[in-house]
């Protein structure tokens, strides 16, 4: 058998048979995975070493080929040692690649000591900038930098954000019409323009994001990207202003991505009602430009809720469907074309119109993605696309399981950190499924259908139709049940309207709202018949979003756990024998019904969430949950509730019963509606006046000196303010929330917000129980509170720190800390430690997230 037919011999070692293939993909996979592990790097010359045992043991594989290679009557011996020896070295080839590409990545990062101080920079704008409430972000290559009038270097890009003159963001009394992503009026900057040349005064720092128990690695995400510097516009008032320079030419690609997007808004934003515009031109502009966060805060909510927030961005989806639209009328047009007489029917002949249609779909699929920014999305499908084409040309026939192992691998041999977004585990299973399952055609009509045979489809229109239905119903159901446990694995939520939301959605993005948004760029009123499509939309998934249990949220679970659901789904989805699908079902259980421990009766614990500068601490009994204080809020349209505390109480599979807010100040507050609105039933403790907009219409009670209850044996305890209402000119440091809890053998924490030190001093005065094993630090560790009297009143055991990374306010200040050090306790600030989990079981003990967590892209920092 030739290795055209994918069964080459030993004497054909270097053109690899399909096994061949498959043992070098699942190498690449394995490779790349070990080095993603790893908390530090390797010295270079070991990675060197790796790669060059590594090429040895591939040319001695090839010298032996005639020996080794496999045979259509070789066993193990033969046959599966090849194999295995073909797979250890890809994987070590992968495992060295990865690794000096992690390296040279590191060698240019913001030397250390250009963080937080004032730089020149001119440079590039190299994509088309995001616009928001409060100001934009933007990608900037440098071309020269300077530091005191001496020449530095910077890495490239840079993620800079400009906020306005002197940091000034956009009053809450902006108008609701002003769509975010886009109107000027949204904020005090000038419209930045791609491939336009500035000169600005920026202050930049490291790669830094905060860091929770299954939450979102911000530092992960922006290496992936290349970016290793972050920063913002320094006005006027600190610096030179910033300066436009001569316009230039450059990123063609993104000033065209950038006028689209405006005269898209434009466009849709002319008539009322302008709000209800705002709303489907967003989505218009997601799907065009690639811009998601054009789509409103709340919409996104409900494309979650129902399942179908996969089809609100550039997918693989969306790619693919322009990739087969694009090869069927290409190769109806070159048959066509090679039907007629003349030199052009006669050249058509020479090349075969599958050939040519599959190679211009897949140049269509690759022009598409690079409109659409080239995101890390695009380029797997566009990867994928890629090896199937490939295969398809060499007329190879190869199982699924090799087609499927090959296109991993390339999309990691392109982008490594991949492996660990969910993105590409949701992408790469859920295309695993439908080869598994659709019986030898390879891929699922809804996720390729550019493999489609031109001859597959049933001549009549009727029975055609049926078949696409029926087709539909099948995937989306065998997706379902198979992405579900990875869905709750990654995510802790799973939509249960999902199928039926997909069903009537999938059709209708992807064959009305994306063809007519794209030929828009054609015909500019098709935009407008597309925003009509996107408000139907809107509305059917609204209203499934508001059914009752439409989506099912458990406590994340171990790897174990989530490997047995995986393996679970697969068993129920694919095609096997019935014994083997009912082996499935058990399979199952783990995730399903996993729930995360809990501290033992009279015992709890506390999370100090890494929420940056502001407080929130999440407190567990054995049956029950309250939280300290909400965070921050980082912008007008995101806070700390939203990004980090739901995540944390969903990940955990909590449901709090109180949540306490110390006092007004936005850093404890910034989050408190979210968790309100997310938790109807929590009951609310605070010192806000009766008129704060939060209290509106709801039931609270004012917190008391005094007043306490009792949890499985744990006791809570409230120190301050007084049993009298606090004075209306009284500071709102002042009226700070002091709680005190108590386990059953006596170990003891204290929340004191931000009581100054004339706070500390009465709490003295009155003989409050004050002493505790576990202390959050007053007012961040600011010079007005920690006094010396209270230190060593309360005599801790740990003290943490709940501040945000480089601060303003330079949170904790060194005479706070050395105050606390010199009493020899556990120091422990969140921006160095991540998120701090502390037992009061195991009262010396603290667990940080990024000790836990710790990997090579995690900048290393020191207090």
């Amino acid at each position: 058998m030739s290795t055209r037919r994918g069964a080459g011999g030993p004497d054909s070692a270097w053109r690899l048979p399909w096994r061949g293939w498959w043992a070098a993909s699942l190498g690449v996979v394995l490779g790349t995975a070990l080095q993603l592990q790893q908390a530090r790097l390797w010295p270079a010359t070991a990675y060197l070493g790796l790669a060059a045992v590594a090429l040895g043991g591939v040319i001695a594989l090839r010298l032996t080929g005639r020996r080794w290679g496999p045979s259509a009557g070789g066993g193990f011996s033969r046959s599966g040692a090849w194999g295995v020896a073909v797979l250890v070295l890809a994987a070590a080839l992968a495992c060295a690649q990865v690794g000096l590409r992690a390296l040279w990545l590191r060698d240019n990062a913001l030397p250390a000591a250009l963080e937080g101080v004032d730089l020149q920079v001119t440079g590039q704008i190299s994509a088309m900038p995001q616009r928001l409430a409060w100001g934009q972000r933007f990608y900037l290559v440098p071309e020269s930098a300077s530091l005191a009038g001496q020449s530095v270097s910077l890495p490239s890009p840079l993620w800079l954000s400009w906020s306005g003159p002197a940091g000034a963001a956009v009053p809450s009394s902006a108008p609701a019409a002003v769509p975010r992503g886009f109107s000027a009026a949204a904020a005090p900057v000038p419209e930045l323009r791609a491939g336009d040349r500035w000169r600005f005064t920026l202050r930049l720092r490291r790669v830094h994001g905060a860091l929770n128990p299954g939450g979102f690695d911000q530092e992960l995400w922006l290496w992936e990207q290349g970016v290793l510097a972050t920063g913002s516009v320094r006005g006027g008032v600190d610096g030179a202003a910033p300066e436009r320079l001569a316009p230039s030419a450059a990123y063609p690609v993104e000033r065209w991505r950038q006028a689209v997007r405006e005269a898209i808004w434009q466009r849709l934003l002319a008539g009322p009602p302008e709000a209800a515009a705002a709303r489907q031109a967003g989505v218009v502009v997601a799907l065009v430009t690639g811009d998601q966060r054009a789509i409103e805060r709340h919409d996104w909510s409900v494309f979650r809720a129902t399942g179908v927030a996969h089809l609100m961005s550039i997918s693989g989806l969306h790619i693919t469907l322009l990739a087969w639209l694009a090869r069927r009328a290409l190769g109806t047009l070159w048959r066509q074309t090679a039907r007629g007489s003349g030199r052009l029917g006669r050249a058509c002949l020479h090349w075969p119109a599958p050939r040519v249609a599959s190679a211009g779909g897949l140049a269509v699929a690759l022009a598409y993605s690079v409109f659409c920014g080239w995101g890390v999305p695009a380029q797997r499908t566009v990867g994928m696309l890629l090896v199937l084409t490939g295969l398809q040309w060499s007329g190879r026939r190869w199982p699924w399981s090799a087609v499927w192992l090959l296109m991993a691998a390339v999309v990691l041999l392109w982008d490594p950190w991949a492996w660990l977004q969910p993105g590409f585990w949701l992408s790469f299973v859920a295309v695993g499924v439908l080869f598994a399952t659709d019986a030898g055609l390879g891929v699922g009509a809804s996720e390729a259908p550019a493999l489609a045979s031109e001859g597959q489809a049933p001549r009549a229109a009727f029975r055609r139709l049926g078949r696409s239905v029926w087709g539909l119903w099948r995937e989306q159901g065998v997706l379902t049940l198979a992405l579900a446990p990875l869905s709750l694995c990654l995510f802790g939520q799973l939509s249960l309207v999902g199928l039926l939301a997909n069903l009537l959605a999938i059709p209708w993005v992807t064959g009305v709202v994306t063809p007519l948004a794209l030929l828009g760029c054609l015909c500019p009123p098709l935009w407008t018949v597309s925003a009509w499509a996107v408000q139907g939309l809107l509305g059917v998934l609204g209203g499934l979003s508001t059914w009752p249990l439409a989506t099912w949220s458990v406590a994340l679970p171990p790897v174990w756990a989530a490997v047995a659901g995986l393996v679970g789904g697969l068993l129920c989805v694919g095609p096997w024998p019935l014994r083997w699908r009912c082996l499935g079902w058990p399979c199952l259980l783990p995730v399903l019904l996993w729930q995360a421990e809990r501290p033992d009766p009279g015992r709890f614990e506390l999370l100090a969430a890494d929420v940056g500068q502001g407080n929130a601490v999440i407190v567990r009994t054995a049956r029950h949950t309250l939280v300290y204080d909400a965070g921050p809020r980082y912008t007008p349209d995101s806070d700390a509730g939203d990004r980090v505390l739901l995540p944390l109480l969903r990940g955990a599979g909590e449901v709090p019963e109180r949540l306490v807010l110390s006092h007004r100040d936005t850093d404890h507050t910034g989050g408190a509606a979210a968790l309100l609105a997310a938790y109807p039933a929590l009951a609310l403790w605070t010192s806000l006046e009766p008129e704060h907009p939060l209290l509106s219409g709801r039931r609270h009670t004012a917190c008391r000196a005094g007043q306490a209850w009792t949890w499985d044996g744990v006791r809570f305890e409230f120190l301050h303010p007084g049993p009298e209402p606090p004075a209306p000119t009284l500071r709102p440091n002042a009226r700070s929330c002091v709680l005190r809890v108590q386990d059953a053998l006596g170990v003891s924490a204290l929340l004191p917000g931000d009581i100054e030190q004339a706070q500390e001093a009465a709490l003295l005065a009155q003989g409050q129980p004050l002493a505790a094993d576990w202390l959050l630090v007053p007012h961040h560790g600011s010079r007005t509170s920690s006094s010396l009297p209270f230190v060593a009143a309360v005599s801790p055991r740990v003290a943490v720190v709940q501040a945000g990374y480089r601060n303003r306010f330079g949170h904790p200040a060194d005479a706070v800390r050395d105050r606390y050090l010199a009493r020899d306790l556990q120091w422990v600030e969140t921006p160095i430690c991540g998120a701090a989990l502390w037992r009061s079981q195991q009262p010396d003990t603290v667990v940080c997230e990024r000790e836990r967590r710790s990997r090579y892209w995690h900048w290393p920092l020191q207090p």
